[in-house]
């Protein structure tokens, strides 16, 4: 079973697909403004005009394997994780 959601109009200009299965879906719990107090919907939804400084520059290092693959990585920003 499929369900087509009616997304933001950022997420459609963002080319996110509407249709999603059902194992892919969550109820909805809202925010805990007492234990995020100041957050806005903009930070959690906004993914940026400027994604260049979310860019990988290189891969450094990784070890594991399949799903636990872990990778430090070298940002277009300057950070590495």
């Amino acid at each position: 079973a499929s369900y087509k959601l009616d997304l933001s109009d950022e997420l459609k200009r963002r080319g996110v697909h509407p249709t999603f299965h059902a194992s892919l879906l969550r109820i909805h719990i809202p925010n805990d403004d007492r234990r995020f107090p100041g957050r806005q919907v903009r930070q959690i939804t906004a993914l940026g005009d400027d994604m260049s400084e979310w860019d990988v520059d290189r891969i450094i290092s990784h070890h594991g394997k399949g799903k636990h693959t872990l990778f430090e990585l070298k940002w277009k920003g300057g950070d590495t994780t």
